[in-house]
């Protein structure tokens, strides 16, 4: 095992630090107004990270998912929400580019969308009344074959950067399709005739990334909007989990790092009026500190391992275990990270424009972000135990 960062990842690191910088100078006002931080996201295309992890025969910069692991992880350290939303863009664009499934075609179609054209892709395949918990995503948004393209109607919930990318990826079910599995991904632009946006993303944390819900009424898209389309997804879906999901894992341990530095900064400054020394000091706050630093390493070390097994594996069933357990671990040093520097920085940090009180909030959603922690949990407990799915019972009895 040999996951050791080489030259042009550690530039590309340094460089996400720079700008994670500068986006952290206006993410509290973009969360307090639950704004799209529409100049960090033109940054970012300026800077070329929406062809970041695009292959160079594409045009792209040829980074691999290590590469999107260090540099999300730094961006996160900025502006959470200006990362976790951007990085909708390669959940949804990368899947599609590596696919065999997908045609020549249609990869270069998209490719020169995002290469040439610097078009920014959002996407969704989440639906009122759906449940990550159990991981099963009937979709109720439906695509009907008309002369010349298709219709889509129906609802989508949490499109992240919804209202500032130039397309969203949306996944439906085709109208003539037979098996419960079936599915078809369609580009949407943002004009489209009966597209409309619900804004509705009033939240607790990750405000700006604007997570509004998308509303498709007879929405008519060309035949060359189809990106791919299967009489049964799973394969599909499951080969691509380290894009579909594992790459918000490293902005939520951005978000640690954050939160970790912070507090560092808190009580190495603060010094109580009569004492010589900061709170740094305090044998209580010592431990804490080596509490969430070990808890942060050993998040890191599973993230960049299942990174590393991605690039270097593939989706093989330890792949995605990994995936699974980085996320979990993540989530729950998150939670534990940003609780702890709030309670270290008592009662000054709770007010509102405090940064431990905006990550705090940030990083309640890491373990609610899908797939959320008991669903990482279940998988990873039928890989150690050698079990088939097949075999279990399901989670809740079916209607």
């Amino acid at each position: 095992m040999d996951f050791r960062i080489t030259e042009a990842q550690e530039r590309l690191r340094r460089r996400c630090l720079q700008l994670a910088a500068d986006f952290a100078t206006r993410s509290a006002e973009h969360d307090r107004d639950a704004s799209h931080p529409i100049e960090n996201y033109d940054r970012l295309r300026d800077e070329g990270f929406l062809a970041l992890t695009i292959e160079s025969s594409l045009g792209g910069l040829g980074f691999d998912f290590l590469g999107h692991t260090l540099a999300y992880e730094a961006l996160g350290q900025g502006c959470p929400a200006t990362a976790l939303a951007f990085n909708m863009h390669a959940s949804v664009v990368m899947p599609v580019l590596r696919s065999p499934e997908v045609t020549p075609a249609a990869k270069r179609f998209l490719a020169d969308l995002v290469v040439r054209q610097g078009k920014m892709i959002g996407g969704n395949f989440s639906e009122p009344g759906t449940t990550s918990l159990i991981g099963a995503r009937p979709l109720a948004v439906r695509a009907r074959k008309v002369e010349g393209g298709w219709r889509v109607s129906g609802r989508k919930m949490f499109a992240s950067m919804l209202e500032a990318a130039d397309y969203v990826l949306v996944m439906a079910y085709p109208e003539d399709a037979t098996g419960p599995m079936a599915g078809i991904l369609l580009l949407v632009p943002q004009d489209a005739p009966g597209r409309r946006v619900n804004p509705n993303w009033d939240t607790l944390g990750m405000r700006a990334t604007r997570s509004d819900q998308l509303v498709l009424e007879d929405c008519p898209v060309a035949d060359s909007a189809v990106m791919y389309q299967s009489d049964d997804t799973r394969a599909f879906r499951l080969a691509y989990l380290n894009w579909f999901w594992g790459s918000y894992t490293a902005v939520y341990l951005g978000l640690a790092v954050a939160a970790y530095d912070e507090i560092r900064r808190v009580v190495s400054d603060r010094r109580p009026a009569g004492y010589a020394q900061p709170l740094a000091y305090h044998p209580d706050v010592r431990r804490h500190v080596a509490e969430m630093s070990a808890a942060l390493e050993a998040a890191r070390l599973v993230t960049y391992r299942s990174a590393w097994l991605s690039d270097t594996d593939g989706p093989t069933p330890e792949t995605t275990a990994a995936l699974y357990r980085a996320k979990y671990l993540v989530g729950d040093a998150v939670s534990r990270i940003t609780r702890t520097a709030l309670t270290l920085g008592g009662a000054h940090g709770i007010f509102k424009g405090s940064r431990l009180e905006q990550l705090f909030r940030d990083g309640a959603v890491a373990e609610i972000q899908p797939p959320p922690a008991d669903f990482c949990l279940w998988n990873v407990g039928i890989h150690e135990l050698g079990l088939d799915p097949a075999d279990l019972l399901p989670p809740l009895r079916e209607a």
